[in-house]
């Protein structure tokens, strides 16, 4: 990654949860931390979330996913970026996700997840240390 080039971060609510604080927070200290955040809405698709990362040159795509539909959400974003031969963007997430399926969703190919009450510097310094560079 140049030194020049901002990290940009899709920040998404997918699915039916309607609750976004966590995800407005976690946008607000990426921010901060200096990087471009496109906060998407919510309601997103999956192919949604996956086509505004392309459209926006994005380097993640961070998740919020409280509704208990985080296993199919991350596979099928997952399945998405596959399909399209994206492997220049990383996948994580945070919300209400039990220990068991956060580990199965990391050995699915999701970068990291982030329960309630993780460090905002944590997310930070995971998205700063596990982008990839782009040619």
């Amino acid at each position: 990654m140049s030194t020049s080039e901002r990290i940009r971060v899709v920040i998404a609510k997918p699915g039916l949860d309607g609750h976004d604080r966590g995800a407005k927070v976690v946008a607000r200290a990426l921010r901060d931390a200096g990087m471009e955040v496109i906060y998407t809405g919510l309601h997103q698709s999956p192919e949604s979330i996956v086509e505004i990362a392309i459209q926006e040159d994005a380097h993640a795509i961070g998740l919020s996913v409280l509704s208990g539909a985080h296993n199919h959400l991350f596979e099928r974003i997952l399945e998405i970026m596959k399909e399209k031969a994206i492997d220049d963007i990383i996948l994580f997430g945070g919300g209400i996700i039990p220990d068991d399926d956060a580990e199965i969703l990391k050995s699915k190919g999701v970068a990291g997840i982030f329960g309630p009450g993780s460090p905002l510097r944590d997310i930070v310094d995971f998205v700063k240390g596990n982008v990839k560079p782009r040619m």
